[in-house]
């Protein structure tokens, strides 16, 4: 009975870690830096969780990040709509279909997860990740691909 317990409970403690591969934290600071500029998916992943945590201490009205996936050729596009829709809509337009995945625009000390649906990932397709909070793109940027 001891060894089935056992093993009941090392199974229970594996599947977080199985989990895990599915899913990465970024940190984005109040110096405007995120701490990766890339991110492989596993194509193994239904959904693939990328968690945006903000270290700095700033407000979100003065150093607010976000986290913003899109195809890399569609990214000046987002940026540049995402400008004209303001602090309101989190320097995203609404319901621009081009991005494929964003976080909401938070500020020092907070976090948000963004969730992506790996079946709209294509192998071998450039995708590039940004904040899209004004000026913060050109330092703020990374790429996504989707792995083997």
């Amino acid at each position: 009975m001891r060894k089935l317990i056992a093993i009941a409970l090392l199974g229970l403690l594996s599947t977080p870690l199985m989990a895990a591969e599915c899913a990465t934290t970024i940190e984005g600071s109040d110096a405007m830096q995120f701490n990766q500029k890339t991110i492989t998916v596993p194509k193994t992943c239904k959904t693939f969780k990328v968690t945006l945590k903000h270290t700095g201490k700033l407000p979100v009205t003065a150093m607010g990040h976000n986290w913003v996936l899109s195809h890399s050729a569609d990214e000046a596009g987002v940026i540049a709509d995402g400008m004209k829709a303001g602090a309101a809509n989190s320097y995203e337009k609404p319901g621009d279909a081009r991005i494929i995945a964003h976080t909401k625009l938070i500020g020092g000390g907070e976090s948000d997860t963004a969730t992506i649906d790996v079946a709209k990932l294509k192998a071998g397709e450039q995708y590039a990740y940004f904040c899209t909070f004004p000026g913060h793109a050109a330092l703020m940027k990374g790429t996504l691909s989707l792995g083997k």
